[in-house]
């Protein structure tokens, strides 16, 4: 994932730290755990998370085997210890597990081939669906990552992302290109949050 079709170099500022956020560009495993890990905390910390546990792990990429066959409760430990990797660090490390041990089973441990050989967007968004903790709403945001900062866009992407494929939104983590943007998605975020709550009021 480091390079686009066109041979340029990808530059990914998604958790404002220049090697976090490198390894994001390189690596399809790191993305896609960034991705799960994105829920109830902040981006940057989500994204910062692969970084963190391939240091914890003792290298500088993840391994969907090596992660898919680590003991249970020592994997875990390495989402616990402080700094934790997320606000349920329990819970998110078993995620994670299952996350590899799926992408062993189906995709011989290749992060990439869950979308490298989609033939449209429909196809890509159902198989992101099918991965363990990602509904159709972390599928549709993934989906339309791929598409906006790593030019993986077959037929039809940005009609499967949804609103999150609009080109020139600021709805999530695929529209973020450094501090700016993140700052206008968190606004947003914020914003839909606000608008959830006044309409569960007048229910």
């Amino acid at each position: 994932m480091t390079r686009s079709d066109s041979g340029e170099t990808r530059t990914v500022r998604i958790a404002q730290q220049p090697d976090a956020d490198a390894l994001l560009a390189r690596s399809p495993l790191a993305a896609l755990v960034g991705m799960l890990l994105d829920q109830q905390v902040p981006m940057e910390w989500a994204f910062t998370g692969p970084f963190t546990l391939a240091q914890r792990m003792g290298s500088d990429d993840l391994d969907a085997r090596a992660i898919a066959g680590y003991d249970p409760e020592a994997f875990t430990r390495l989402f616990t210890e402080k700094p934790a990797l997320h606000r349920y660090p329990g819970s998110m490390g078993k995620r994670v597990q299952q996350l590899c041990q799926y992408l062993v089973a189906e995709y011989d441990g290749r992060a990439e081939a869950v979308w490298e050989d989609a033939a449209t967007g429909t196809e890509l968004l159902k198989r992101l669906n099918a991965l363990p903790g990602f509904g159709t709403q972390k599928a549709q945001i993934f989906l339309a990552l791929l598409g906006k900062r790593f030019d993986v866009r077959p037929a039809g992407w940005r009609e499967a992302a949804g609103a999150y494929g609009e080109q020139g939104s600021h709805r999530s983590v695929a529209d973020i290109t450094g501090p700016d943007s993140l700052a206008e998605v968190r606004a947003y975020k914020q914003q839909a949050k606000a608008a959830a709550r006044a309409a569960g009021r007048s229910k």
